[in-house]
């Protein structure tokens, strides 16, 4: 059975030549582009989460494996303070798409052109040069799948099982910096048992690789099982977040818009069928299988539709390969050419980065913007408005006085810019910021930043409004009329009141 469905077409013992100068002007134009715009705006609300998390670095946290914290904390102790060297890392991971994008169709058969095309639809992403933007998980996890993707086709040509090690590495630390990857796996195997190789589940260095990956997550379950498994509430608070978002409906319309607009888009769905239907990459056959059943799995899951971005690059590369043989149909022949491509970029990287200054954002909310600015600017402001408020307090009052906000990305900035305003020490109950430490037991008053501090109050004598978050550029969660609350007269413990607060929602 497995000789009948890989015999019609065997893999390629040789490949075309990278076209390494194209790919390379691609990378770097990608990465230049990111450069000259990282620190246009502000910290991303997750960024600054991050950069607090980096102060408690453990092996594992609430909402996330350890990497992308630890990664926060080496770039700021690098480069104190500098947004341009923090995001770095987000920048190469996103050049280095653009590459394994370009080595993927190169391993399929693509010659220059294609290897060149490929490339580019990475390039031009509106998801991926979005979130190239800043540094989070959306944005080096699709970076590994790609990477991933290589590997596995490249094994696939070669049959060299040397690569299904470093498969495990790779997957290992995908694992660590978000465990969606873990949903990969699992579908592809299943594509692979039904639909072949099956001769890839036989290897014993793939079940090494696998054991590789394993017990590199083993501090991270160590740590999720001794807090309760907090990741299980983080599964179900971002389905709650995606249901009134638009739900399982809005994931496929999400995912194709993340991909670009029309090259990237078709390029996704062309490449699908291609994999699926072409005799040519029928060993790869299996990858189209998986990728239905990745978007499968999120869809049931509720996720967002990103999660299932880092099958684009396998995508863009077979649908680019097989334009390089067959001619697209007269209708949609303008589709893949160079200038339908420029202008997909003209058109989407505006919106996907910060190229127009940040007061348009409240002065022209119809005009073209990054997606994430508004959440990128206001968080200094959000800390002068606490610290002003922080600052009416009576002396004696302030030593006894602590700053909780309702919202992670809240607490993120006070902890950033909130030492160089004197403020103490900020708290947050949502998601991981919960686990990172509590009011100490002297502590009777609270600034509250949120709009509903109903959780709280019930062990407080008082609570009104102390004055509000003046942000005339608004950001989501912390916006222009957001209230900061003074809350006297505690009568429980913090160890009481604590854990009553704890929220996994955002």
């Amino acid at each position: 059975m497995d000789a009948v469905t890989t015999a019609p077409a065997k893999p390629r013992a040789d490949v075309a030549t990278f076209a390494k100068l194209p790919v390379a002007l691609l990378a770097a134009g990608t990465a230049v582009a990111l450069l000259l715009t990282a620190g246009r705006y502000g910290y991303f609300g997750d960024e600054l989460y991050f950069l607090a998390a980096g102060k408690h670095l453990a092996w594992g946290y609430a909402d996330q494996p350890p990497v992308l914290p630890a990664l926060a904390w080496l770039m700021n102790s690098l480069a104190p303070g500098s947004l341009i060297a923090f995001r770095i890392p987000a920048i190469l991971a996103t050049a280095g798409g653009v590459v394994f994008t370009a080595l993927i169709a190169r391993e399929l058969g693509g010659e220059r052109r294609a290897q060149t095309r490929a490339a580019a639809a990475y390039a031009i992403c509106g998801q991926f040069v979005g979130s190239g933007h800043y540094l989070a998980t959306s944005t080096v996890d699709p970076l590994l799948w790609t990477a991933i993707l290589w590997l596995l086709v490249r094994w696939i040509r070669t049959r060299d099982d040397n690569l299904l090690l470093w498969l495990g590495v790779a997957t290992a630390v995908a694992l660590n910096i978000k465990l969606l990857i873990a949903a990969f796996w699992i579908v592809t195997a299943i594509a692979a048992l039904v639909f072949g190789p099956r001769e890839l589940l036989r290897r014993p260095k793939l079940w090494a690789g696998a054991g590789i990956a394993a017990l590199s997550l083993v501090p991270t379950m160590i740590w999720q099982a001794t807090h309760g498994w907090p990741q299980l509430g983080m599964g179900d608070a971002v389905s709650n977040e995606v249901t009134e978002a638009g739900g399982r409906s809005a994931f496929l319309p999400g995912l194709l818009t993340g991909a670009g607009l029309v090259t990237g888009a078709l390029g996704v769905l062309y490449g699908l069928c291609v994999l699926l239907g072409s005799e040519r990459l029928r060993p790869y056959r299996f990858l189209g299988w998986a990728t239905l059943g990745v978007i499968a799995v999120f869809v049931l899951a509720n996720g967002r539709p990103y999660y299932a971005a880092g099958m684009f690059g396998v995508l863009w590369a077979a649908a680019a390969v097989h334009l390089q043989l067959r001619r697209p149909a007269l209708w949609w022949r303008w589709v893949p050419t160079w200038p339908v491509f420029a202008l997909s970029a003209l058109f989407s990287l505006p919106y996907a980065l910060p190229v127009w200054p940040a007061h348009w954002v409240a002065d022209h909310p119809g005009a073209p913007r990054p997606a994430y600015a508004a959440e990128e600017i206001g968080w200094p402001d959000l800390a002068q408005s606490v610290a002003d408020v922080y600052r009416t307090l009576p002396p004696g009052q302030r030593e006894h006085t602590a700053l909780v906000t309702a919202g992670y990305w809240q607490a993120g900035a006070l902890d950033r810019y909130g030492p160089e305003l004197g403020l103490p020490e900020a708290y947050s109950p949502s998601r991981g910021f919960w686990y990172f430490g509590r009011p100490g037991d002297h502590v009777d008053t609270v600034l509250f930043v949120g709009y509903d501090p109903r959780k709280l109050t019930p062990n407080f004598t008082s609570a009104q409004i102390a004055g509000k978050v003046d942000n005339a550029l608004g950001v989501r969660n912390a916006s222009r009329h957001m209230p900061i609350w003074l809350v006297t007269g505690r009568t429980a413990d913090w160890t009481t009141i604590w854990p009553q607060l704890r929220d996994m929602k955002a």
